[in-house]
Formats: C-alpha cells, sequence, structure tokens
C-alpha cells in the first residue's frame, strides 16, 4: 500500500515538473495539503470535535496566521507569519474559492514571467499585501489567513500582460450562466467591488477587502514596471465570479 502511493506521489511530482506551470500547481497542492493536515478541514480525528476542534482552529490560525497587533512588536514569531499565512486558509470555501482563482490566473502568468520570478513575485507580493493591511489595522487582534493577496497581485498583473484576454465567467446574478468578457472589463470591475467592500467593512471577522486591493495594486504596477506591451489576447479557463475567496479573519 505505501509503495503505491508513493509511487502516485512520484507520478504526481513529474506531471507537475513538466506542466507549463510547476510552481502554481505547485502552490495549489501546498496549500490544500497544509489545510488537510490542519484542524480547519476538520478532517483529523486528533484535534477532537465540537469546542476542542474550535479551540484548535484558534490557537492554530493564531500562532501561523498575521495579527496586526502582534506583528510590529519585533518578536521573531509574528515576523514570520506573513509569510506563512499565505498558506493556511479558514475554510473550505475559503480554499476552493483562492485555488480555483490561482488555477485560472496563475498559470497564464507564470508562463509569461518565468518559475523563479513568478514564485519571488508571488511571495513577495502576497506578504507585502498582508504587511499593508497590518499597517492600516495595526490595533486589530484578528488573525488574518489565506492567500487572496498573493492572488490578487496575480490579477493584477494578468490585467497588465492580458488584457484583451476573454474570461469566461459563471455570474450569479445571472442565474450562473457562462458569458464571456475581456480582462480589461471584469478584473477592474472586481477592483471595484473590493473597493465598495472595503469601505464598508467593520473591525470584526469577515474578509480583509483592504489586502486585496493592495495586492492587485502592486501585481499591476509590478507587471507594468517589468514588462513591455501587453501580450495578445487569449482565452482563459472559467471561472466561477470575478473575484477570489477573500483573505479570512477568523
Amino acid at each position: 500500500m505505501i509503495g503505491k502511493w508513493s509511487a502516485s506521489f512520484v507520478r504526481a511530482g513529474r506531471s507537475v515538473a513538466g506542466s507549463s506551470a510547476p510552481v502554481t500547481y505547485s502552490l495549489i497542492a501546498l496549500c490544500c495539503a497544509v489545510f488537510l493536515v490542519g484542524p480547519a478541514s476538520g478532517l483529523g480525528p486528533a484535534y477532537g470535535t465540537g469546542d476542542d476542534l474550535l479551540a484548535a482552529q484558534r490557537a492554530y490560525f493564531r500562532r501561523w496566521g498575521v495579527i496586526p497587533a502582534e506583528l510590529f512588536e519585533g518578536s521573531a514569531g509574528s515576523a514570520l507569519t506573513p509569510a506563512t499565512a499565505l498558506f493556511v486558509h479558514g475554510s473550505w470555501v475559503h480554499l476552493l474559492g483562492n485555488m480555483l482563482f490561482l488555477y485560472v490566473f496563475g498559470a497564464m502568468t507564470e508562463e509569461r514571467m518565468g518559475r523563479v520570478q513568478f514564485t519571488l513575485f508571488y511571495v513577495g507580493c502576497g506578504c507585502l499585501a498582508l504587511l499593508g493591511y497590518a499597517a492600516v489595522n495595526a490595533d486589530s487582534g484578528q488573525s488574518l489567513v489565506g492567500a487572496s493577496g498573493a492572488i490578487s497581485a496575480v490579477l493584477g498583473a494578468f490585467l497588465y500582460l492580458f488584457p484583451r484576454a476573454r474570461v469566461t465567467s459563471l455570474l450569479p446574478f445571472l442565474f450562473f450562466l457562462p458569458v464571456r468578457f475581456p480582462a480589461w472589463v471584469v478584473l477592474p470591475f472586481w477592483a471595484a467591488l473590493q473597493w465598495l467592500a472595503a469601505g464598508r467593512a467593520s473591525d470584526g471577522p469577515g474578509v480583509a477587502y483592504l489586502a486585496h486591493l493592495v495586492g492587485f495594486g502592486l501585481g499591476f504596477g509590478y507587471a507594468s514596471v517589468r514588462y513591455g506591451r501587453p501580450t495578445s489576447p487569449t482565452r482563459v479557463k472559467p471561472a466561477p465570479a470575478p473575484a477570489p475567496e477573500g483573505e479570512n479573519q477568523p
């Protein structure tokens, strides 16, 4: 049995390494693996059930997530949380929403940037997006987890690199009928929604929309400085809505 599992992992690893976007698929696999072994998935019997599980989840988010009120105190553990929080998600919906959008927009962006540059771009922009949110909400004691800041940066870069790429979206207010729009329509519309939501956001648990805006701006700005004219139009895989699931504040 162990031999079969090992062989399956080896084949999966070779498939990822030979793909056109191995970093994107590796990031998706890593985020899924971290979620499945952690208490947020609810699948690990070691974390218990009921109140024990909730307590384990709170402790887990506080250990690996960004807590703005503690981030700038100077401790080594807190300083590392902008990086660790990128791979932690608060729920199944949070994880699947983020990974879907990374899958849809990450592969083409990685192919354009290259593997090493895309990796540094993803992690760097994701950390800066979390730091930006923490700086504005320095008194908040809520744990902030999720890859949405990094994925928002990917969306910003995608908008600059492929503005005329047609994105197929399934919009809830159109009864989830597939509609194809160019990226220059879909992604600015998403950014506008984040801006409006950020203005209404409370200090309690929820979605850190400001981190999305910071990430999106960083991604678009980086791509505009680093690259020349945008790439010719192409098609993009379907997505369920023009927005990733947000950074989660459990």
